[in-house]
């Protein structure tokens, strides 16, 4: 059993994607972060970013006490090391998945994040900043376009976590003023991913409480 600490965000949604593409059993525990619940000594002791998602595998590899990981990408690869899913064991495609695991962690995820503030949560207009991340997101939707017009998917062949790690930044697309018409392998791309039964699970119980 996996406990997620988790809210309805893009972050959030790709640990979940995950577990239910993997079919892990796992207990999604809510963090209400409008309320500061991150700010919780109990969570902090799974986060010390204080920030979602976290998990605790109470069933870890080496048999021993439950392990606690935060940071998404770093949970995510732990799951496909533990899994032996989506994540291949073949060198070329395992570094190329990685590669792409990486630009979203590092990239895609903080500059998106950070259009989303300027554009929806700021106290106040900054017309640099929302300029600023609005050329920047049309640069990574660019590079994003460009991947997939030459591979079906993020690290090639196959479904991968760098595809899990990119969805829900995508699916957000519509905040960040992106129109996805614009960018039809992203679309393509974007469509077979929403529409994956794993995907809909994962989407629903984000919305059910």
């Amino acid at each position: 059993m996996i406990d997620l600490y988790y809210a309805p965000t893009p972050n959030g949604h790709k640990i979940a994607l995950f577990l239910e593409e993997a079919e892990l059993a796992y207990r999604l525990i809510r963090v209400d972060i409008s309320k500061g619940e991150q700010f919780r000594p109990a969570f902090l002791e799974v986060s010390p970013n204080n920030k979602i998602p976290a998990i605790v595998d109470h069933e870890p590899v080496d048999g021993s006490a439950p392990l606690s990981l935060f940071e998404s990408g770093a949970i995510l690869v732990y799951l496909a090391e533990k899994t032996g899913k989506l994540l291949s064991q073949e060198p070329r495609a395992r570094f190329t998945t990685l590669q792409w695991l990486f630009w979203q962690v590092g990239g895609l995820g903080p500059m998106l994040g950070q259009n989303h503030h300027f554009n929806h949560f700021a106290p106040q207009p900054v017309p640099y900043a929302i300029e600023r991340f609005q050329v920047e997101t049309q640069r990574l939707y660019n590079v994003l376009n460009k991947r997939l017009e030459t591979s079906p998917w993020m690290g090639g062949e196959d479904y991968s976590i760098a595809d899990i790690a990119c969805w829900p930044w995508v699916n957000a697309h519509e905040r960040q003023r992106v129109d996805l018409e614009n960018f039809p392998a992203v679309k393509n791309w974007f469509e077979r991913i929403r529409t994956r039964p794993a995907t809909v699970r994962a989407l629903q119980k984000a919305q059910a409480g």
